[in-house]
């Protein structure tokens, strides 16, 4: 559930069944973040957050409501591009190079650009639209690479540079970006 409230903007309510008081903290996004018991109404969480407002703002680091819009929004401009490239970039790829992948996740992790499980499952994170174009395809070709190689190997590389024969640069040149937000 998301309380708004005027000045900690959206705070986001988790509901609990193994919680027996209410805890306060700050998610990944920058919100406020409440804690509950299951059996908490609406209005009990509503009446603990202002009664606790003092407490919250002194301790806990809340970003600006303006700054989260800002950021929603931005998350939901690379998420509707990236569903309208990266799935069709991975099958381009996986076509051209004989791979076959069970399904393509789109994910917004703030450590790690992709990532491939072992059902065959490509994940990528929407933050590939804010980095240029060759190094989205150089992850693309990493996590396609993990389909034969789950690891980091001397094969895994080799694999890897057989397509992309700068892969060591531009995993290089990926680290001066954030995944993240």
């Amino acid at each position: 559930m998301i309380l708004h409230d005027d000045e900690f903007g959206e705070v986001i309510v988790r509901r609990n069944t193994l919680s027996r008081g209410i805890k306060f903290s700050v998610s990944t996004s920058g919100r406020l973040q409440m804690s509950v018991p299951a059996h908490t109404s609406d209005f009990l969480a509503k009446r603990f957050l202002n009664s606790n407002r003092n407490n919250i703002r002194s301790k806990l680091p809340i970003k600006d409501p303006e700054t989260q819009r800002a950021r929603d929004y931005q998350k939901r401009l690379l998420a509707r591009k990236a569903k309208e490239y990266l799935p069709y970039r991975l099958e381009y790829y996986a076509n051209l190079y004989g791979y076959s992948y069970e399904k393509c996740r789109l994910t917004h992790a703030n450590t790690r650009w992709g990532s491939c499980s072992s059902n065959k499952t490509i994940s990528l994170n929407i933050g590939l639209m804010k980095v240029p174009e060759v190094l989205r395809d150089y992850v693309i070709l990493h996590e396609l690479a993990h389909l034969n190689h789950m690891d980091h190997s001397k094969a895994f590389w080799q694999e890897v540079e057989s397509h992309d024969s700068k892969c060591k640069y531009h995993e290089k040149k990926l680290k001066q970006f954030s995944p993240g937000l």
